[in-house]
């Protein structure tokens, strides 16, 4: 782990990433030392720490444990537990067709920083001072005015993650439907699926939503 503060700009904010941001993240999501490549693990701790500083939030466990901003939450569990989960998954599924198919390439790294950076974006999506000014008025720049998946992107290439990275943010979702996915892509976006299905399936969603005003 990159031991130097690192500063960067993100929506005009000067941040300065520091080694125990980085700690912190890392230790939200310790899947992230799956990751080989040095430079690659460094800028996926280093993107979270960057996006997190750019929110309201201090924390990912901080964030609503939902798909989406206005869906239901988890019953039990927290954001971090969903990308957890999610790039644990996806991990499997690719082991276990590797396992199946002697041809089958997939790239480890790329898949389970993909994985892990999928929902960057909901520091944007569900950062409550921006759901309070959607709502107040929401035909004045959209409700909301960007998905996760749209804000994944602008994170992901501003702190100089791969374009297959950046593509796994942006194409996880319904988004991806209007491009071709990439293999790593495929793989996380029937995971993702997989565990929100999962989760309605078990009645594992909260039955009010106390993370909406008014929920």
């Amino acid at each position: 782990m990159a031991a130097t503060v690192r500063v960067v700009e993100l929506r005009g904010r000067r941040i300065e990433i520091t080694a125990a941001m980085r700690a912190a993240v890392v230790e939200e999501m310790p899947e992230i030392g799956w990751i080989g490549n040095e430079d690659l693990r460094d800028k996926v701790a280093d993107a979270w720490a960057a996006a997190l500083a750019s929110s309201s939030f201090t924390r990912i466990g901080a964030m609503k444990p939902s798909g989406n901003y206005d869906s239901r939450p988890l019953r039990h569990g927290t954001q971090a537990d969903h990308i957890r989960s999610v790039t644990r998954m996806a991990v499997r599924i690719a082991e276990e067709m590797a396992g199946l198919f002697p041809g089958f390439r997939c790239d480890r790294d790329i898949l389970i920083a993909g994985a892990l950076c999928h929902d960057i974006g909901k520091v944007w999506e569900f950062d409550p001072e921006n759901v309070k000014r959607w709502r107040a008025d929401p035909r004045a720049v959209g409700m909301p005015s960007l998905r996760h998946p749209g804000y994944g992107i602008h994170i992901c290439l501003t702190l100089g993650l791969p374009e297959a990275v950046a593509h796994m943010a942006a194409a996880h979702s319904g988004e991806g439907e209007l491009v071709v996915r990439s293999l790593e892509n495929t793989i996380l976006h029937w995971a993702d699926y997989t565990f929100w299905r999962v989760v309605e399936a078990a009645g594992q969603f909260a039955d009010s939503d106390p993370w909406l005003q008014g929920g």
